[in-house]
């Protein structure tokens, strides 16, 4: 797998990973910890346990798509549809997947796979125009 410096950096400061998705009090807190259920952490676009959120543009906005294991075959390259692509992400399906700047995944182009514990991605290196879902 390629990895180009910009990637890398943004990987760095972007990816937040799956701990940060539970519920902590600030570390002045003294009394009881009451926290609601966290879907996603503060401040970051909202995607469902078991699901692949794509949006059209940086930051969690734009047209929105979402995929869920139950629709999408392992393995298999998965190409947005026809006209539309992604610029951020958010992967919770409890599975490595890989995303690809070709409709085709071909690895001649730009590709990064994130993991699928909770990673959320609001600015990717390159534009998505595919995806494949990996076993664990």
């Amino acid at each position: 797998m390629r990895t180009t410096v910009l990637a890398a950096t943004l990987a760095a400061t972007a990816l937040v990973p799956a701990t940060a998705l539970a519920g902590t009090a600030p570390a002045t807190h003294h009394g009881p910890v009451r926290s609601a259920p966290h879907t996603h952490p503060a401040g970051l676009a909202p995607c469902g346990a078991g699901q692949l959120c794509l949006w059209a543009k940086t930051g969690f906005t734009g047209a929105g798509q979402t995929h869920e294991l139950s629709t999408v075959d392992i393995e298999s390259c998965v190409p947005l549809p026809s006209g539309s692509h992604a610029q951020s992400l958010v992967n919770r399906t409890g599975r490595p997947v890989t995303t690809y700047q070709s409709a085709e995944c071909g690895e001649t182009g730009e590709f990064e796979t994130y993991p699928g514990g909770g990673t959320w991605v609001p600015r990717s290196p390159y534009t998505v125009r595919a995806f494949k879902i990996w076993e664990n």
